[in-house]
This record gives structure tokens, C-alpha cells and sequence, in this order.
């Protein structure tokens, strides 16, 4: 067997289907002919044509039955060619001839409808009214494509010369003017072009792979993107509109779709390109506003639409510009709402995994943007809270598995638990659950993730009573704050202050601490302690301003509750002992001070609750107590407003600060660069100098 020609694998690849297609149609066409023409003679051809079939067979057997065997065998028989006489054709010749034979039977069949009027007029008249499509029967040589995939054997310049395809294309500014202008009144093969010079561009830094056009003028190339981002679309949108539907864009079926389809899929490669390497806001909001617009035409491929998703998810995750992270979010928020049953779970996955990934790192820095990461993901989670409740339940439950699985490993199973990614997922999740939970909303129904709330509690629980050592205080603070949130938020009660007593009864506080020359412990952005900071009085006086922050942020949930004076009883008792005990004068003063706002607000809600006339099985009486009343007018909530504006100007103080040394580290760096280049044009001078001082000795000794 020959070698197969490109020209055959061509068209095997992209005609050969549609060729047996056309084919088939046209002996339909046929057979639809024959079939009324037969039935049109049936009747003319009854008695008389019966007689005449049979008195030929008649003349055939009486030839026949006058000739003996000698005699038949007289006549010869044809022989066949032997197969090496046979002359072999190529591929390219049988595919001549077979498409040669398809173009004669189309002919045949043409004049045969052209006949069909004068023949049989009352027929054709029927098919006119009918089946119009039968007359109308013109089809296309598959062959006529071919210049238009592939672009024949050349491509033309904008001046209109032929090149060949072997070698490259230069884009020229010229050229992209020309196809902006072009691009007006759009075609495919227009459309192909320009998007294979903008993938060539796109991947000019790319050695491994060959296109047919290069880009090498800068002001050629930024025009290109420009056009392919920004007009390309709209040009699509032109030649292949899609309809609104519900809310939804959605791209009707039709040839031009199925081979605009593979020129998109080109096309994705080269956005997911862009969008790997986008470096500012500007190309961040050309980039996505461009798949926006294409988006709808993407919907249908599951395999690419996913990995565009991921894309624009990882600039979500892992940009330092803000402005970049929120135009990101708005896409993939856009994204999830008009196409909810395309994406919405395909995204709500890529989120929470990225963000995983991209919250190891925790510091003052990365604070702000992994916050910013965990509203935007809790926002998407409301678009179907069904579909939510149920990634939700899978990730809590992985979140509780690690967690008794590092209960049973006593030997370094606690690493799986107390590190920032498990920590910021039970933060996240009650994040999700305060935002869509909250029942002050008004909502039809109740939120199906309100189920989700008992165990993503326990598991936060279990999680921070793992390890109860000095050294993993600043994460139990940690968690005790989302489960605050959480608190706040959905009116669950979880009694929280028992994680507090344990850590008032533990050595840390009882014990005197030993001086060090240490700064302020960062509570906010650690969850684990050096072992300097262990026994130390920076330490332990850190622990104590933790304890009546979030003492008293926990209480102040329940200070208009008819049962705060019951709910507040058991933390006084326990203060009150402690305080007792504690040979630490300024906590002993604040705690003395949080007892003392902790009675007033007893007092307080027991005065109220004296004039009411219902008791505490009336659950909607008891919820709609003081209600109208604001917190910050309690006695507690006055006591917290005014801790929590003491405590924001010490964190402003303290973003000042390091900004300040920021400031101050860039400085030192930029004079190190500074005198290090200044070094280098001394040794250079100093050089000159020895080579000078060298050329003097040698003429001494010479003299």
C-alpha cells in the first residue's frame, strides 16, 4: 500500500463525511423520482407490458432450448486481468474519479428535475406546493471548503499578493487596519485570520510551536490585541447572534456555529494565555471583558469552559492588585447567575480550592487580600443554596474527618489540623453560613445551609480543644472569633466562654511570668507562638487583652436577652474566683470592670422583664423582647463600643507603624543598590589609578 498524500488525509479528516452525505441525499432524491414515475406507469404497463416481458422470456428459452451445450460454450466466456496487468490507482485518482461520478449523478439529477415540469406538470406542481426544498435541491462540493479552512495553497497580503504558506506572514499595521475595517461585515475566514495572527502574538514568546503569521512591530502587535479583544467579539456576535433567553444568552444550532466552533477553540487557548500572564488592572478588565462577551459560545464545551473558569479563578486567587481581584469576582459572579447550571458548580469548587491553596501563606500582608477572598467565595455560595448545601456538607465533612483522624494519630496528627489552610476553611464556612443564614433576612423559606451550622460548630469546637497548650492560644482566639460571627449572625447560642475559663485556669496566667525584651505578640495574623514568647510577661499580657476582647464581644450578643441575667450568672461566679486568685493587678482591674457592666446589665434586663405579662413558652414574645431597643444602649454594649474604638486605634496605630518601616525597609534597600553601584564606579577609578601608577613604575625601571 502507497503512502497516503496530505491531500488525502485532508480530505478524509474534513470531507469525506460530508461527500457520503451529499451523496446519500442525492440518491434519495432519485429514488423519490423513480418511485413516482414508476407509479405513474404502473397502469400503461399492465396487460401489454406483461405480454411482451413474457413472450421475451419465451424467445430467450426457445433460443436457448435450441442450442445443445458445445454450442452455448461456443460463444466464450470474457476472461478476466490478472491483478499484476490490473493498473493501480492512487488515492488522489480514485477520489477524482468518485468525486468526478458524484458531480455527473448531481448533473443527472438536476436535469432530471428540469424535465420533470414539461413530463409530468401536475407532479411538479405538487412538489411546488409541498416540498419545495426537493426542487430547490442544490448541494454544495464539499471540495469549495477546502480553500476556506485551510486557506489553499497561500495566503493573501493586504496588498493582495500571494505568499506561500510555507513561509511567514508579516502583520503589519496596515494589515490590522484593513481587517478592522473588513471586520464590519464579518466573515469565517476574515475572522480565522485575525485570530491566528492573535494567537501568534499571544505566544510570540513561544519557541515550540509554528504560525503562519509573526508580529514584530510593537505598535502592529498592541493594535492586534486591541482587535482581537475588543472587536472580534462584537463581529462574532454579528455574524453568529445569539438570543436572550430567560436571562441567559444562548446560541441557536446552525451550520455557522458548528465551524465557528473550532476557530473558538483556537481561540480559548490564546485567552487562557493572556489571562495566565495579566500584570495590571487595564489588561485584567480588556481580558475578561472580551470572554464575557464570548462566553455564551463557550457554554457548550465543558472541557474548555472549565479550564477558562480555572483561569480567571487563579487570577482571582493569587493577584496583589485589589482593583484585578474584584474584576475577576464580577466575572465569575456574572458567570454564575446567568449561567448557574453550566458553571455555578464548577466555579463554586475552583474558588474554595484556590483560596486553599493560596492561604498558606498568612501574614499582615496577605491578611487583607485572603479576607477579601473569603466574603467574594461566601457571596457566590448564595446563588443556589441548594447546590451550596451540598459542596458544603462534603468539605465540612472532609474538615471533620482530618479532624478525627488526628485525634487517633497522638503523634503528629495535630499538624493536619492546626495550620492557616484548615483554620481559614472553618473560617470561610462560617463565613458562608453567617451571610445566608441570617434570619433578620427576609426569606421565602428557610436556607437550606442552616443544616450545616450544628456541625460546622462542632468540628470548630473539637478543632480548638485539639491541643490546649499555651502555645495554640492564638488559634483557639482565632476560632473563638468565627464562632462569635457565626453566633451574631444566625442567633444560634454556643456557649463559648468555657473555652476562655479553660485558658484563665492554665499555667500561662497562674503562674508569674519571667521578663523578656520582646514585642507585642500579633494575635490577628499568628496562630501559633514562638517558644520565646512562652512564660514570658509580653506574652501573658497579650492572652489577657484576648480574654476580655472577646469576653465581652461574646456576652454583648445576648445583652438584650430576657435571659442574659440566667446566661451571665455563671461568668460572674467564675471571674469573681479568678480574680480571687490572680496576683495580676491590671487584669484583676479589667476583669473587675467586665464583672461590674456584666451586673449592671442584669440588673438592667431584669427591670425590663419585671412588667412583662408573658411567659417563656410564648417563643414569639420572648424573641421580640426589647427588640426595638439598640444594643450599644445597654449597659454592656456601651462598655464594648467604647473597647472596640480603644482597640481600632491601636490597630491604626499599628498599620502606621508598618507602613512606616516599609517605607523605611525600601528606603535602606534603594541606598544599599545606591552605594554598591557607587563601590563599583570607585573600583573602577581606582583600576584607571593602578594602571597609571603601574605604567609610571614600569618607566622608571626602563629609565
Amino acid at each position: 500500500m502507497g503512502k497516503v498524500g496530505k491531500s488525502t488525509k485532508k480530505f478524509q479528516s474534513k470531507h469525506l463525511k460530508r461527500t457520503l452525505d451529499q451523496r446519500k441525499e442525492v440518491k434519495k432524491h432519485r429514488q423519490l423520482l423513480a418511485k413516482h414515475r414508476g407509479n405513474r406507469n404502473k397502469a400503461g404497463a399492465g396487460a401489454g407490458g406483461g405480454a411482451e416481458a413474457s413472450g421475451a422470456s419465451k424467445k430467450k428459452d426457445e433460443i436457448f432450448d435450441d442450442m445443445d451445450v458445445e454450442q452455448f460454450f461456443e460463444g466464450g466466456f470474457e476472461v478476466p486481468k490478472e491483478k499484476g496487468s490490473k493498473v493501480k490507482k492512487t488515492k488522489e485518482q480514485e477520489e477524482a474519479d468518485d468525486e468526478s461520478s458524484s458531480d455527473e449523478e448531481i448533473e443527472e439529477h438536476k436535469e432530471d428535475l428540469s424535465k420533470l415540469a414539461e413530463k409530468d406538470p401536475e407532479f411538479y406542481n405538487y412538489l411546488k406546493e409541498n416540498d419545495k426544498d426537493l426542487l430547490d435541491f442544490n448541494p454544495t462540493n464539499p471540495l469549495d471548503a477546502i480553500s476556506a479552512d485551510e486557506g489553499d495553497d497561500g495566503e493573501e497580503h493586504a496588498d493582495g499578493k500571494k505568499v506561500d504558506s510555507s513561509e511567514k506572514i508579516e502583520v503589519t499595521l496596515k494589515m490590522v487596519k484593513d481587517w478592522s475595517k473588513k471586520l464590519n461585515e464579518p466573515s469565517l475566514k476574515l475572522i480565522k485570520n485575525v485570530l491566528t495572527a492573535f494567537k501568534a502574538a499571544v505566544n510570540a514568546n513561544n519557541d515550540k510551536e509554528e504560525y503562519k503569521y509573526t508580529v514584530t512591530e510593537p505598535k502592529a502587535f498592541q493594535e492586534l490585541l486591541l482587535l482581537g479583544l475588543k472587536k472580534v467579539p462584537v463581529a462574532i456576535q454579528r455574524l453568529v447572534p445569539y438570543k436572550v433567553i430567560k436571562g441567559t444568552r444562548t446560541v441557536p444550532v446552525s451550520t455557522k456555529v458548528k465551524q465557528l466552533n473550532s476557530i473558538l477553540k483556537s481561540h480559548a487557548g490564546s485567552l487562557i494565555t493572556l489571562l495566565n500572564d495579566i500584570n495590571n488592572t487595564e489588561t485584567a478588565a480588556l481580558v475578561l471583558s472580551s470572554v464575557q462577551e464570548l462566553l455564551p459560545y463557550f457554554i457548550s464545551f465543558r472541557r474548555l469552559l472549565k479550564d477558562i473558569l480555572n483561569a480567571v479563578v487563579s487570577v482571582w486567587s493569587s493577584t496583589q492588585d485589589v482593583e484585578t481581584q474584584i474584576a475577576s469576582f464580577a466575572f465569575l459572579n456574572n458567570a454564575s447567575r446567568e449561567f448557574s447550571k453550566s458553571s455555578l458548580e464548577t466555579i463554586l469548587k475552583l474558588t474554595y480550592s484556590s483560596f486553599i491553596k493560596q492561604c498558606r501563606q498568612t501574614n499582615v500582608h496577605t491578611m487583607p487580600m485572603i479576607n477579601f477572598q473569603k466574603n467574594s467565595a461566601a457571596e457566590l455560595f448564595g446563588i443556589d443554596q441548594s447546590l451550596s448545601y451540598q459542596i458544603g456538607f462534603d468539605y465540612i465533612r472532609q474538615l471533620a474527618i482530618h479532624l478525627r483522624n488526628s485525634i487517633n494519630n497522638t503523634k503528629d496528627g495535630y499538624k493536619t489540623i492546626y495550620n492557616w489552610q484548615y483554620t481559614h476553611s472553618l473560617d470561610f464556612w462560617s463565613r458562608v453560613l453567617s451571610l445566608h443564614c441570617n434570619p433578620d433576612v427576609e426569606m421565602k423559606k428557610e436556607s437550606p445551609l442552616r443544616q450545616l451550622i450544628y456541625p460546622l460548630v462542632q468540628v470548630t469546637l473539637g478543632a480548638a480543644r485539639l491541643i490546649p497548650t499555651a502555645q495554640f492560644f492564638p488559634l483557639r482566639f482565632y476560632l473563638m472569633r468565627s464562632l462569635i460571627r457565626l453566633s451574631q449572625n444566625t442567633g444560634v447560642f454556643i456557649p463559648l466562654f468555657p473555652l476562655l475559663q479553660e485558658i484563665l485556669n492554665s499555667t500561662t496566667l497562674t503562674k508569674n511570668p519571667k521578663n523578656a525584651n520582646l514585642q507585642a505578640f500579633d494575635f490577628d495574623h499568628n496562630i501559633k507562638a514562638n517558644t520565646a514568647y512562652l512564660g514570658t510577661r509580653v506574652y501573658q499580657q497579650g492572652v489577657c487583652e484576648q480574654i476580655i476582647d472577646l469576653a465581652s464581644e461574646y456576652l454583648v450578643l445576648y445583652s438584650k436577652s430576657i435571659s442574659f441575667p440566667e446566661l451571665a450568672t455563671p461568668v460572674i461566679i467564675s471571674l469573681r474566683r479568678y480574680i480571687k486568685t490572680s496576683s495580676n493587678v491590671k487584669f484583676n482591674k479589667q476583669l473587675s470592670q467586665l464583672v461590674d457592666k456584666l451586673n449592671q446589665n442584669s440588673e438592667f434586663i431584669q427591670q425590663k422583664r419585671s412588667t412583662v405579662e408573658f411567659g417563656p413558652k410564648n417563643r414569639v414574645e420572648v424573641n421580640n423582647f426589647l427588640k426595638d431597643l439598640s444594643w450599644e444602649k445597654t449597659p454592656l454594649g456601651v462598655y464594648v463600643k467604647v473597647h472596640r474604638e480603644v482597640k481600632e486605634e491601636k490597630v491604626r496605630i499599628l498599620r502606621e507603624s508598618l507602613a512606616e518601616e516599609e517605607e523605611e525597609r525600601k528606603k535602606n534597600k534603594s541606598k544599599e543598590v545606591e552605594s554598591l553601584d557607587d563601590e563599583d564606579l570607585v573600583m573602577e577609578d581606582g583600576d584607571d589609578d593602578e594602571k597609571d601608577y603601574g605604567s609610571d613604575v614600569f618607566e622608571d625601571d626602563e629609565e
